[in-house]
C-alpha cells in the first residue's frame, strides 16, 4: 500500500468573475512508504492546491486520495490523524509563549496529555535542537529556529507521512543544511516525506524520486539521477559580438530551446540535443565569431525549460 495515493485528481474553483479555473487537471501520483518525494513548480502550479487536498483543507472536485489506506474525504478523521503538516517562513507559532509552552499546546490539541505530553515535547524539542531554548520566547528566534519549532509542530502526533512545503524559504545557509539534516533523520527512520519546493537542487539532494507539476498537471516522474541525465542533454553556447543576421540564423535552428543577450553583450543559445549544439557552433566559426564558450547550464535552468518560462521565482 502506498503512503500516499493520488488518482486522476481535479480541483475547479470560480474566480471574481464567476468564471470556472481549474487548478488541477488529472494528477496521479503514487508515494511508496518511506519515500522522499520532490513536488517542484512555479507559482500556480498547484503545489498547494494539492498539498490542501491531502491535508483534508480542500475537497477535490473529482478524483480520490488516500493517506495511508484512508480516504481524505471519506475516511477524513483518520487521513488527518496520520498526517504532520510544516509551512515554510516564520508564522504560525506564538510569539509569547515559548518553545516548550507552543509544542505543549499544540500536543494538547492531538490529545496527549500528562506524564505523556511532557515527555513528547521533551523529545521533540531535543530532536529538533531547541532544548537549550525551550522556555525562551518564540518572538526572539531567528527564522532557522522558527522553522525547527514549526517542524516540531508538525511530528507532534509522529505521523506517517509528512507535508513539507517550502521549508527552508527565508532561511540562512547553516540553519538550512541543518533542517535538511534533519530530513535526513526522518527518511532513516521510515517517514513519508512530501516535500514542495522551487528549489531543484534541494529536491533532488533531499528525494528519491522528483516529479514537476505545471498548470495543475504533472509533467513527469523521475529519479534525481534521471532528471541529472535530462540535465546532461542540454547545453549553453555563448559566443561575444555576434551580428543580428547570425542570431536569426541560429534561433532558426532544430534543437535551439533559446537564444537570448546578457547584459554584458554575450549571445547565449541554449540547446536540447548535441546536433544542435554543434550546429550553432559551426555557424559562429563560419562568421569568425572568435569568443566562444560552452558549457552545461544549471539545474534550475534546465527546470524551467521543462516547465516553461512563467515568471517562477527560483531559490538558489
Amino acid at each position: 500500500m502506498s503512503a500516499l495515493d493520488i488518482t486522476d485528481l481535479t480541483r475547479v474553483y470560480k474566480n471574481a468573475g464567476g468564471e470556472e479555473v481549474q487548478a488541477l487537471g488529472g494528477v496521479s501520483l503514487q508515494v511508496p512508504r518511506g519515500e522522499v518525494h520532490g513536488l517542484l513548480g512555479p507559482n500556480g502550479a498547484g503545489k498547494t492546491t494539492l498539498c490542501k487536498i491531502i491535508s483534508t483543507v480542500l475537497l477535490p472536485t473529482t478524483g480520490r486520495v488516500s493517506v495511508l489506506g484512508h480516504d481524505v474525504v471519506t475516511d477524513t478523521k483518520r487521513a488527518k490523524s496520520s498526517l504532520g503538516i510544516v509551512f515554510g517562513g516564520d508564522k504560525g507559532a506564538y510569539d509569547r509563549l515559548s518553545a516548550r509552552q507552543n509544542l505543549s499546546f499544540w500536543a494538547g490539541v492531538y490529545g496527549l496529555s500528562g506524564s505523556r505530553r511532557r515527555r513528547r515535547v521533551d523529545e521533540l524539542l531535543d530532536r529538533v535542537g531547541l532544548a537549550t531554548r525551550a522556555d525562551d520566547k518564540v518572538g526572539g528566534f531567528s527564522r532557522g529556529m522558527k522553522q525547527r519549532l514549526h517542524l516540531a509542530r508538525g511530528l507532534v502526533a509522529d505521523p506517517g507521512v509528512l507535508i513539507l512545503d517550502e521549508p527552508t524559504v527565508g532561511m540562512d545557509p547553516v540553519a538550512a543544511r541543518d533542517f535538511r539534516a534533519l530530513v535526513g533523520e526522518l527518511r532513516s527512520n521510515g517517514t513519508t516525506i512530501l516535500l514542495t519546493t522551487h528549489d531543484m537542487a534541494e529536491a533532488a539532494a533531499l528525494s528519491d524520486r522528483v516529479s514537476l507539476i505545471d498548470q495543475g498537471r504533472m509533467i513527469l516522474t523521475e529519479s534525481p539521477r534521471t532528471i541529472g541525465d535530462l540535465v546532461s542533454t542540454y547545453e549553453r553556447v555563448d559566443a561575444r559580438d555576434v551580428p543580428e543576421p547570425i542570431r536569426q540564423r541560429i534561433e532558426g535552428l532544430p534543437g535551439v530551446v533559446a537564444v537570448t543577450r546578457t547584459g554584458d553583450g554575450v549571445l547565449r543559445t541554449e540547446t536540447e540535443t548535441p546536433r544542435a549544439t554543434l550546429a550553432v557552433q559551426r555557424i559562429l566559426v563560419e562568421a569568425e565569431i572568435r569568443e566562444v564558450a560552452r558549457s552545461r547550464p544549471s539545474l534550475e535552468e534546465v527546470y524551467l525549460h521543462l516547465v516553461g518560462r512563467r515568471g517562477m521565482s527560483v531559490e538558489r
